[in-house]
């Protein structure tokens, strides 16, 4: 059978089975141990058997981005509050009346999540020129979130998700066998209906690109 990304998406038992992280571990040093496995995550290293009793493999080929959560396309999200960069509370009802574009991302100052939130920031005038919001979403605390968001000169918000809360009703699905948060983006239009959402944690930067083409066409 040709190996293919894709193919080690669809089959767990493809990848080698990442170190868990210590209980209580932050969510940067989760992400910093996806950016020590991330380049090596498809090398075709069989998993040992004791990745059977891992938790069920929830995240599709990221070629695709299909996944299954919680919250779906055609849903309305339950309202929520957290705190933003600068410790100021922000509801998500808050923006009815125009689209948002809600991600979720492992953690701050990682590899991957600075890509990711970089290239929001290179294409926020077209995200404004659409209308929408984006809300960046993790379970750093607010400090990190400022210091994350003047370092990048981010211009959007970033809201706190301390304990997570907000991802697991939402049923952000976690990758490489749940040890690591994911990385999930969702489209929703004015009236708070989903109408896409994008999984691919190992190309962050397509996120925006996926998510301008559906903005585009609301």
């Amino acid at each position: 059978m040709a190996f293919t990304p894709a193919t080690a998406c669809c089959n767990p038992s493809l990848l080698a089975a990442p170190r868990a992280p210590s209980r209580g571990s932050s969510p940067r040093a989760q992400a910093a141990l996806l950016g020590a496995v991330s380049t090596s995550a498809f090398r075709g290293v069989r998993a040992p058997a004791a990745a059977a009793a891992a938790p069920r493999w929830r995240r599709a080929a990221a070629s695709t981005g299909i996944v299954c959560g919680k919250v779906t396309k055609g849903s309305v999200p339950s309202n929520f509050t957290l705190k933003d960069q600068n410790g100021r509370p922000v509801s998500l009802n808050k923006f009815k009346g125009k689209p948002v574009v809600v991600y979720f991302y492992p953690a701050d100052e990682t590899p991957g999540c600075t890509k990711q939130a970089c290239a929001f920031r290179d294409s926020y005038e077209k995200f404004k020129k659409a209308g929408a919001e984006v809300l960046g979403i993790s379970g750093d605390d607010a400090a990190s979130h400022k210091a994350f968001a003047q370092k990048y000169r981010l211009p959007f918000t970033l809201l706190s998700d301390e304990g997570n809360r907000v991802r697991k009703e939402w049923g952000v699905p976690g990758d490489l066998f749940g040890t690591l948060p994911g990385r999930q983006t969702y489209v929703l239009d004015k009236n708070g209906v989903v109408q896409y959402i994008y999984n691919n944690q190992f190309q962050p930067e397509k996120h925006i690109g996926e998510t301008l083409k559906i903005l585009q066409g609301l």
